[in-house]
This record gives structure tokens, sequence and C-alpha cells, in this order.
């Protein structure tokens, strides 16, 4: 049984992260944010409205480069520390007076870019030419040049920004500062509620009545919410749309894929294959954990069922570290010595407490190290996503090391492909340490509920729900609570047909995933997890000549876009082909985890 969660001050140090790795103390940060407003001023003073040749351009951009540099770190080291307590006061103040201080400054140097797009095309591919370092950040400010603001409005944009950003951090304080939860009681007996013990544990819970339990007090509870949190998405969305007609975009949908550096068939691609192919294999799978778990109906609140709950085993930290080990040790001596650092010097926050974010990310600041978050409850679930961050922490480790702090902006729609080829490197290791036909079922079985159901089909199932909203929000329209139950239940009905009780609750869904406070997000993790098949497969029939094609990708950053990314790596995402390959291995370990299921007699 769960136990409440604690208090961040009274959880085990050795579980938490160290942002001392970040600064030693606040001094540190103190010392960067004046490092950073005498950055500011000496751009303004020695160039504002003085951009001539290339090669002020390229000196300007230096000291912009360095400035950079120091508001990454202290950003990372107010949010990060946030993150993990959103009921720490001292924190939220730091956040704040950060946000304010660091807004300012970019309030002040928004002359640049406009001022940079003023010159001749060939002073700005000049200063290129003198400084290479700032290349591809110049090639990305032509591309956007048709839809750049006058300075005047782009400074008053940036100005705004700590308010116009205010709907993430609203939604993230409500969800984690505010929503509290009573013990549900079944039988008699009573148990502990909160959004990670739910998510993390009771989606879990092979007890169909204590899960289903939980699963009807978790949606009462937010219900209760859901009026307020679709106030405050809908102010993002309407956010998105003003910005996308003030900045001449053709349609929302241009605007929010501009930065992908993909098209929106590309886009509409993931999602719609998805729908129709995967749908009829992820139905099989329902079934099948019905008939396993002799359920009397298959519901929502069972879809996260393990197929062998009785095989999997309880896994301890030490013991995590030791299967990512040997599991990401086909990528080579470098990089396990990277996993060692992270689990050596407190790169992860494993701690489950009051008031931490929920779900898992890596932030990985240019000049330090990585930091990941998630929630230990020693699940081998629990493994694979400690894997996918590592693969966030080893993609930028490279891409951080050889490129500068311009050429770290990964495309979105490639950024989920590292986290989650490790997630199938690691099964393919686990796959082949033992023939026994219940282990190999485990292993299947945690690829198709863990990575690809998580990737393929919760994010995906977001995506196209969210595809419906910004449509609605693209015709001139807004979007409540009500609106937003009946998108997401009239997506979740699509994919699973008659296979599956859409019961009251899951409606609400939408209400618990902060990636719709980051644009099209969600179909980013299918879309990367397509190219981490196909490299996956490579690497396990490749080897060497592989992994060495896909260190190149992971050191490239953003100086190629997805495609020229995924080209690297061997894979051709201009065709369906990927996508399509993808979701017929998909299907083929469905089908051999039933036939497994009737070999073990289950």
């Amino acid at each position: 049984m769960p136990q409440k969660l604690s208090a961040r001050k009274d959880v085990p140090v050795n579980e938490t992260w160290d942002l001392s790795l970040i600064y030693p103390s606040d001094s540190g940060m103190e010392a960067d944010l004046k490092k950073a407003r005498v950055l500011a001023d000496e751009m303004v003073r020695d160039f504002e409205g003085k951009l001539k040749t290339s090669e002020d351009v390229s000196k300007v951009l230096k000291l912009y480069e360095e400035l950079i540099k120091a508001v990454t770190l202290v950003s990372n080291y107010s949010e990060l520390a946030v993150s993990v307590d959103y009921t720490d006061e001292k924190n939220q103040d730091r956040y704040g007076y950060v946000e304010s201080f660091t807004s300012k400054i970019f309030t002040d140097i928004s002359f640049l870019e406009n001022e940079i797009l003023s010159l001749d095309e060939d002073i700005i591919r000049g200063a290129a030419k003198i400084n290479p370092a700032c290349a591809h950040y110049l090639e990305d400010l032509l591309r956007s040049k048709p839809h750049m603001l006058s300075a005047d409005a782009e400074k008053a944009l940036t100005a705004y920004s700590p308010v116009l950003g205010a709907p993430y951090s609203i939604y993230e304080n409500m969800k984690m500062a505010d929503i509290s939860f009573d013990d549900f009681t079944v039988n008699g007996k009573s148990y502990p509620l909160g959004y990670s013990l739910f998510e993390d544990h009771y989606e879990y819970e092979p007890d169909t009545e204590i899960r289903r339990s939980a699963f009807e007090a978790f949606s009462k509870e937010i219900a209760k919410y859901q009026n307020s949190t679709a106030t405050v998405y809908n102010a993002k969305v309407r956010y998105d749309k003003i910005t996308s007609e003030l900045r001449k975009y053709d349609s929302l949908f241009d605007y929010l894929l501009f930065n992908h550096k993909v098209d929106k068939a590309l886009y509409d691609r993931q999602i719609d294959l998805i729908m129709e192919k995967l749908a009829p294999h992820m139905r099989k799978y329902a079934a099948l954990i019905k008939k396993i778990h002799h359920l009397d109906k298959m519901t929502y609140a069972d879809l996260k069922l393990p197929i062998d709950p009785g095989y999997a085993p309880k896994v301890t930290i030490a013991e995590a570290q030791e299967y990512i080990e040997k599991g990401l040790a086909v990528l080579g001596p470098d990089y396990v010595k990277m996993v060692k650092e992270a689990f050596r010097d407190r790169w992860i926050d494993f701690a489950q407490n009051v008031g931490k974010s929920t779900g898992g990310f890596c932030a990985s600041p240019y000049g330090r190290n990585s930091f990941i978050l998630l929630s230990w409850h020693g699940q081998m679930s629990d493994v694979f996503t400690l894997a996918h961050e590592l693969g966030h922490a080893g993609h930028f480790k490279a891409c951080n090391s050889a490129q500068s702090v311009f050429d770290t902006d990964v495309s979105l729609y490639f950024v989920e492909c590292p986290s989650t080829t490790n997630e199938l490197i690691m099964a393919n290791y686990l796959k082949n340490t033992n023939d026994d036909p219940r282990f190999k079922r485990w292993v299947l079985s945690n690829i198709v509920s863990n990575t690809y159901y998580h990737n393929f089909v919760t994010h995906l199932l977001e995506a196209a729900y969210q595809r419906e909203v910004y449509k609605l929000i693209d015709e001139g329209k807004t979007v409540q609570a009500p609106v937003l139950n009946k998108l997401f239940k009239e997506t979740l009905e699509k994919f699973w047909g008659d296979a599956v009780e859409i019961i009251p609750g899951a409606e609400l869904t939408w209400m618990r995933q902060p990636h719709y406070y980051s644009g099209l997000y969600s179909y980013t993790y299918s879309a990367g997890l397509t190219i981490g098949t196909q490299v996956a497969r490579r690497i396990e029939n490749e080897k060497e000549t592989a992994v060495k094609d896909w260190m190149k990708v992971l050191s490239a950053g953003s100086t190629l876009d997805p495609v020229g990314l995924a080209k690297l790596a061997g894979v051709d995402i201009t065709t369906d082909k990927p996508l399509l390959d993808t979701i017929d291995y998909i299907g083929s370990l469905i089908d051999e985890i039933c036939e497994l299921t009737e070999k073990i007699g289950d």
C-alpha cells in the first residue's frame, strides 16, 4: 500500500538532485544575473541603433551568446528548485524575482533581431562567416523575417512575457500546490491519494476494486477544478492564436510548427496514420489485458494494467543503475560513464514528496550536467522512464559539447527521439538476457505498455485531441470545460471503439497534461519514437556502424532539421514507410505477447 507523501524536507537527501552543481549557493546565481545585466547594458550602449557592418553583428552576437549562457543557468537554477516543491515560498519568490529580472534584460535587448534584419542580407551572411558559431542562428533569423513585428511591438511583447506566459505557471501551481486529495476507502480500508500516487501507482494496481475506486476518487476531485483549468488553458491557446495573426502566419498550425521545421503534412500524418492503423492492434492488446485479469469489462481505468503483475520484480535504485549501465553499454564507454556520473553526482531527483511535479523530465543547462526529475516507485516502468530521461541527458551532453549555445535548440519533432531510442535499446537488452517465455513476455509487454503505449497512445491521443482544439481556436472560437471534455471523450472513443468503455472521468484526462502549454508538443513523442524505432533496430542489427552514425546525430544539435537528422541516422521520414513499419512492429510485439500467453497458459 502506498504511503502518504512526505514534505520535501523529510525525504532522504541521496534521493534528491544536487542543484549546487549549477551554483554552490545563491551568490553564484546573483553573480550571473549581474553578468547578464552588464552584457545587456553593453549591447544597448554599443550597438542599439549602431549596427552597420558584418563585424558589428558578429561582435554583438558574441555578447548575446555569453548573456544566453548566464541566463540559462540562472533560469534553470530557479525553475528546477520550484519543480520539486511548489509549496516552498522561498523558491517561488526567487523564481518570480529571476523571471522579472531576466524579462527586463530581454526587453532591453529586444532591438537586436529587428536591427540585424534591417541590414542587407549580404552583411548578415558576412557576419556568419566571421563568427561561424552564429551562422545557423542567423539563417533561422532570416527565415523568420516575414513574421517579425516592429521594434516597438517586439519590445512590448518581450516586456509582457512573464504575464503572457502565466497560464503554465498558474496550471502547475493549481495542480501541484492547490489540489489536495482525501483518502478513499475500499472494503473498509483507507488509501491515500495524490497526483503522483494515482498516476504512478494506482493506474497499475492489479486489484480491480482499488484501481477503479482510485480512478473515481481522483476524477471527482480534479473535476472540481475543470472550469478554472479550462479558463487558464483557453487563455494560452488564445494567446497562440493572436500571436499567429500578429505575425502573419497563414494559420495557427503554421505558427506552432514553424520552429519544429516540419510542415503540417508530417504533423497530420503522424496523427492520422496512428489513429487509423495502430488502433486495431491496441484494441487487441486491451482485449488481452481483459482476458488475463478476468475483468468483467474493459474500462479506461484498466488500460495500464501490466500483463503479468505477479512476475514484475520490485527494482531498487541501485539495481536500476545496473540494468541501465548494461543495457546502454552498446552506446559505448563514454555513454556509460555519463550514466555512472548521473547516479554518483546526484543528477537525478527520485524522491516522492508533496508539491513535486508529476511525470518526468530532463533539463540540460548549457555548460552544466543534466538534471532529471521523476518519482521513484521501484517498478520496471521507472527504469524505462530513467533510461528515457538519460537519453535526453546523453543527447544534450553531446550537442552542448559540440555546438555553440545557438545550435542546441533542437526541433521538438526530433527531441524525443534520443530518449525513446534508449527505451528500446534497454528493452532489446532485457529481451536477449533470458529465453524463459514468461520473462520474454514480461519484457515485450514492458515495451508495449511503457514505451509504445506512453508515446504512441497516451501522447498521440492527446495530440489528436489538441488538433481539434486548435482547429476551433483557428476558427476564432473559444474552448471551455464542456467543449474540452467532449473533444477528449470523442478522441478516446474513436481510437478505442467498442474495445474499451470510456467511463466518467476519462474525459477529464486533458486536465492532467502540462505539454498543452508548450504548443504542439504531444505529437512529437510518437514522431521521435518513429525515428527511434528504426535507429534502435539498426543498432541491434549493425552494432558499431549504427552507433557511430547515432553519435554524429546526437552531436549535430540544431545544425540540421528533423529530416536531416533522421537521414544522418539512416531514416527517411519524407515517406510514410518508417511510421508504417513502426506500427507494424508494435502489432508484431502484441501478436508475440498473445502467442506467449497461450504458450504459458494464462
